[in-house]
């Protein structure tokens, strides 16, 4: 299992009853969470003092119960391999998310190791495609790596918030593109003009539409974006990613995926596993989804 656990200013403190109790910097929240089928016993103070709840509804969604919680603030991340350093903009908003999976900070981890090296021998400008991109985390640390990355994203507000969290993080002036786009419509414009990226990384929803009305569906329309975006490689790339936090899509789905897809263009290998945050309090591991990676032969 890939796991974020270089993280100072976020903590995964406890789990159960269908919720997880995390500290996001200074403030404490309970969030749902549909991994959580255990009961525990909830013997941290936290889960009786913080600073904001999200309630799910019997009826689908849910609503905050806020009890002193800004309505913005700010977490760092920093990884001491390739000596990167990142502040987000944090705020809490609808469906429970606060614009940040903390869990992506060890794919983070993974492909800025691999453009700060490739960068450290010389090579030409790296090049990153980021499809749906959300708040930037991916590309600011591509970016920070020394990565030239587009951002794409279909989401106006969210392509906002990510150049917020870019004057955040030092990055304003940083090589990055940003897109407010349909991911597939984008890909397919890219391979007739004929353009290619030395990484990939892709972090689609299990379900979403487009600026004009398009439906994504993980698991009817994952295979063909894969298979048109394979097109996009470099002919010598670093890495391809996908995330999936679709129930089912095993790391064994996402293997599949680049095995037929990826390794007869760009040889390599997959090496794809479950993602997840390690929880303080019980010194086990909380599983979020699954990454399907790609890398080059050694």
């Amino acid at each position: 299992m890939y796991l974020a656990d270089n993280w100072k200013d976020y903590e995964l403190l406890d789990t159960s009853g269908g919720e997880k109790l995390e500290r996001w910097g200074s403030y404490l929240l309970i969030r749902p969470d549909p991994q959580v089928v255990w009961n525990t016993p909830k013997r941290n103070r936290g889960w009786k003092h913080p600073n904001a709840h999200y309630h799910r509804s019997a009826r689908g969604g849910g609503e905050w119960e806020f009890f002193d919680l800004p309505q913005q603030w700010t977490i760092g991340y920093r990884n001491e391999v390739p000596g990167i350093s990142l502040t987000f903009q944090l705020k809490p908003f609808s469906f429970k998310h606060t614009g940040l999976f903390p869990e992506q900070a060890a794919n983070w981890d993974w492909f800025s190791g691999k453009i700060a090296r490739a960068a450290a021998e010389g090579r030409r400008e790296i090049r990153v495609l980021n499809l749906f991109a959300y708040t930037g985390g991916a590309t600011l640390a591509a970016a920070a790596a020394g990565a030239s990355v587009t951002h794409v994203d279909a989401a106006k507000g969210m392509v906002a918030w990510a150049k917020e969290n870019a004057v955040s993080s030092g990055l304003k002036d940083a090589k990055i593109r940003w897109l407010v786009d349909d991911c597939r419509k984008f890909v397919e414009r890219e391979i007739r003009r004929g353009n290619h990226y030395d990484g990939i990384i892709m972090d689609p929803p299990s379900y979403g539409r487009g600026p004009r009305g398009e439906i994504w569906k993980m698991e009817d329309n994952i295979h063909e974006l894969v298979r048109l975006t394979a097109q996009l490689l470099a002919e010598k790339p670093l890495f391809f990613l996908i995330n999936s936090y679709t129930t089912g899509l095993a790391p064994a789905v996402l293997d599949y995926l680049i095995g037929v897809e990826i390794i007869p263009r760009c040889g390599g290998r997959a090496v794809s596993s479950e993602i997840g945050l390690p929880v303080t309090d019980s010194g086990l591991v909380l599983p979020c989804g699954a990454a399907g990676r790609w890398e080059a032969d050694l």
